[in-house]
């Protein structure tokens, strides 16, 4: 982990550096471990030595060594993390009872828009009320969140052949990616498949946004891509709804998140019927990352995952 606390305008985690320097000996090892380039790792170590106001490596020799100033510096630099590090946790355990603790939740932009809500409440009724935030994002975002503890848990789609990750993985809900357009006035769909020598305006997820890596096989599968012309690309399916409610094309959305929209024929779906694509909608967790408040919500959802209450959409 990367600390990156401030005392007296100095960046602690150059401790983390310098220690790096000690084990490696060599600048350009140290900085790769560091993920930076060698001269910026370079200016890092003498911004420590500045601020010591000594040098802390012998540069004079390779390997590098560090300086007896560079020992004890690092010495204290570590233990300050450490003793930092352990204060925090406890402050955050001692925050996360019920009353006091914010359980952050990142999502998709799709499930954050209408699925999420509903699960959430559903949730509540069932395991009790608790104080939560939503961060919707791409999902690459939100998976860096997880990992760097900015959110508690990640909802996302995945498809029911998708392996899980056991242990930080479950199940809280059933979607599914539905072909759709607008319909005519008389209900029908404005773009049809009918007309085989007819491409069609599809409303298409980008190649990099998650969600296309569950519809792309099954198009390939139906060799749709030969009747489908792609006239718009977006990452998120919010904006795709919007595309496909004026009239724009045809695109594949989660049911979830369109059900007012084919419940008042604002959309109507085309197409065939197998040319929909099942999801699950998974809740994921960091091990790494837990407290009190999150271990019990996981290990509820755990023994309740297979209920219908908490597969609602």
């Amino acid at each position: 982990m990367r600390f990156l606390h401030y005392v007296a305008g100095m960046d602690i985690s150059l401790f983390k550096d310098l220690e790096r320097v000690g084990e490696t000996g060599n600048f350009s090892q140290a900085a790769e471990l560091s993920n930076i380039s060698q001269p910026a790792f370079s200016r890092r170590i003498k911004a420590l030595e500045a601020w010591v106001g000594a040098d802390l490596v012998d540069r004079s020799r390779q390997p590098v060594k560090l300086t007896e100033a560079g020992v004890q510096m690092l010495e204290a630099g570590m233990q300050s993390i450490a003793r930092i590090e352990q204060e925090r946790c406890q402050i955050i355990e001692a925050q996360s009872s019920p009353d006091k603790y914010i359980v952050t939740f990142g999502a998709q932009h799709s499930i954050g828009w209408r699925f999420y809500p509903n699960w959430l409440q559903v949730f509540e009724d069932a395991y009790g009320p608790i104080l939560s935030r939503l961060r919707a994002d791409d999902l690459p975002n939100c998976m860096h969140d997880l990992e760097n503890r900015a959110v508690d848990f990640v909802i996302s789609y995945a498809r029911p052949s998708d392996a899980k990750d056991d242990g930080q993985t479950i199940t809280i809900g059933q979607d599914r990616l539905v072909p759709v357009c607008k319909p005519n006035p008389d209900g029908s769909p404005i773009f049809r498949f009918d007309n085989s020598n007819m491409k069609l305006p599809f409303l298409r997820f980008g190649d990099t946004a998650p969600i296309s890596q569950h519809l792309d096989p099954m198009l390939e599968r139906f060799n749709l891509g030969t009747r489908l012309q792609a006239i718009y690309e977006n990452s998120m399916a919010g904006a795709l709804r919007i595309r496909a409610r004026d009239g724009s094309g045809i695109a594949w959305l989660p049911q979830s998140l369109i059900e007012p929209d084919l419940a008042r024929n604002i959309l109507v779906q085309t197409g065939h019927n197998d040319w929909t694509v099942d999801l699950e909608i998974r809740l994921q967790r960091n091990k790494r990352h837990l407290n009190q408040l999150t271990r019990s919500i996981w290990s509820f959802l755990e023994v309740r995952q297979s209920l219908p209450l908490l597969s609602k959409n």
